[in-house]
C-alpha cells in the first residue's frame, strides 16, 4: 500500500528537481556598466560600456541554480573625452583592436538575501581571465509595462584591480582600483 505513495512522491520530487530556469536576453538599450577612479587624487574620472550582449538563466524559485553570461566590445567604452578614449584603446592600456570583447560568465551564485546575491564568475578582460565576485540585487521580476512581456531588472557592484588585468599604466598614482556598477535589464526569450 506504501509503495504506490512512495512512487508517486518520487515521481512528483522528479518533476520539480527538473524544472529548468528560464532564459533572459538582456535588453542593450537599458543596461549599462558604469566605472570610476581616483585620478591623481585630484578628481574622481567616470566611464561606461553600453550597448552590451548577454543571457540570463533565471530560476526564480531558486536563484542559486542561475547563471549569466555577457560580453561586450571592448571598443564601446565611453568616456566622454575622445583624447581619453583613443588612450585607453592604445597599446598603453587595452591595445584594443575590433573584435576584442571583455565578457563574464557566472561560476556561482550565493544567495545572501530576499533579493540579493553573490555572483562569482569569470572575468576575462585584456586577454586575462580572473575570479570576480559581484553583489548583486533584484530589482524586479514583472511584465513590462509597454513591451507586454516578463522583464527582469538587475544592479550589482564590485571593485576590480586594474593591474590584474594588465591595465596599470601610471598606477598607483591613477589609482589601481575600479569601482564597477552594473544596471541591467532583460526581458524572457520566446
Amino acid at each position: 500500500m506504501k509503495l504506490p505513495f512512495l512512487a508517486a512522491g518520487l515521481i512528483a520530487a522528479a518533476g520539480f528537481a527538473t524544472a529548468e530556469p528560464a532564459k533572459y536576453t538582456l535588453d542593450a538599450s537599458h543596461s549599462q556598466i558604469v566605472f570610476s577612479y581616483n585620478h591623481l587624487g585630484f578628481s574622481t574620472t567616470y566611464g561606461m560600456f553600453s550597448g552590451f550582449e548577454g543571457e540570463i538563466m533565471f530560476d526564480q524559485e531558486n536563484p542559486a541554480a542561475s547563471s549569466v553570461t555577457v560580453s561586450m566590445p571592448v571598443k564601446s567604452m565611453f568616456t566622454g573625452w575622445e583624447e581619453r578614449d583613443a588612450h585607453f584603446m592604445s597599446e598603453d592600456f587595452f591595445g584594443a583592436t575590433d573584435g576584442d570583447l571583455v565578457t563574464f560568465t557566472s561560476t556561482a551564485i550565493e544567495v545572501t538575501g530576499d533579493t540579493t546575491a553573490k555572483i562569482t564568475g569569470d572575468l576575462t578582460l585584456n586577454g586575462m581571465t580572473k575570479p570576480v565576485v559581484l553583489d548583486a540585487t533584484l530589482n524586479q521580476v514583472a511584465k513590462h509595462p509597454m513591451a507586454g512581456k516578463d522583464w527582469a531588472g538587475f544592479d550589482a557592484t564590485t571593485t576590480l584591480k586594474r593591474s590584474d588585468f594588465g591595465v596599470d599604466k601610471f598606477a598607483p598614482f591613477v589609482s589601481d582600483d575600479v569601482e564597477v556598477m552594473i544596471s541591467i535589464e532583460a526581458m524572457k526569450a520566446e
